[in-house]
């Protein structure tokens, strides 16, 4: 089932610069995504695009069948229940603990206390971060940090994960980590996309590989490696 649709999306900004030029894709319910390209090929502009962040100069993008252009204002913070976003710098409110980071998202939905201590004590099983519930950002590793922002994305079962540049930060042995983590959220039914320029990554997925550059997606591959178009 297709999920998401862009069609003829362009981006261009008041300064004339063109983030996004004709860009047509689809994703499919359930599909793990690569979407690769050196800085500022257009990744993160896209994925802004996806959820609802940005919106196109032309064109249009669509969610489920919707047109995101017609959804309200008021109702976009609704919309966004749909996706959970990880990033390079994990954004973890350091005041707070591995579980009141992730609580924090099941607060803001309106949970009890039961099902908050419930549904997080369950993903920390999932992510390998049980042990560590108490520590707080700053006593725990880049990996086990990013492991906690992964954590917090997918506690509201959002049907798309959005992860961009999520190993960025990361040594070679964490970063695998996360991606094995990322393939275990897409096999719940998850739709991942994955933004990043690490190759090594991407070679290790075996799943469908979009390259970008300079706001246009140069090639669109089934099962494919990181591999520079030219």
């Amino acid at each position: 089932m297709k999920l998401i649709n862009l069609d003829s999306v362009t981006k261009e900004y008041p300064d004339g610069f063109v983030a996004l030029a004709d860009i047509n894709c689809e994703i499919d319910q359930g599909e793990f995504v690569s979407l690769v390209g050196s800085s500022g090929s257009g990744k993160t502009t896209l994925l802004k695009m996806i959820y609802a962040d940005e919106f196109p100069s032309d064109g249009a993008v669509y969610f489920g069948g919707r047109d995101i252009c017609d959804i309200k204002r008021k109702v976009l913070p609704h919309f966004r229940r749909n996706f959970g976003t990880v990033f390079q710098d994990f954004k973890l409110l350091p005041q707070k603990s591995v579980f009141e980071n992730i609580a924090y998202t099941l607060e803001v939905h309106g949970k009890s206390d039961a099902q908050i201590a419930d549904e997080v004590t369950n993903i920390l099983n999932v992510v390998g971060m049980a042990s560590k519930a108490d520590k707080y950002p700053h006593q725990i590793s880049g990996g086990e940090q990013q492991r906690v922002s992964l954590a917090r994305a997918v506690i509201h079962r959002p049907r798309v994960l959005i992860a961009d540049e999520p190993t960025g930060n990361l040594d070679p042995i964490s970063a695998l980590s996360i991606v094995r983590l990322l393939l275990k959220v897409n096999s719940f039914g998850t739709t991942v996309i994955l933004a990043t320029h690490d190759k090594s990554v991407v070679d290790k997925l075996n799943r469908r590989v979009i390259l970008m550059d300079k706001g246009r997606i140069m090639r669109d591959d089934a099962h494919g490696k990181y591999i520079i178009s030219g």
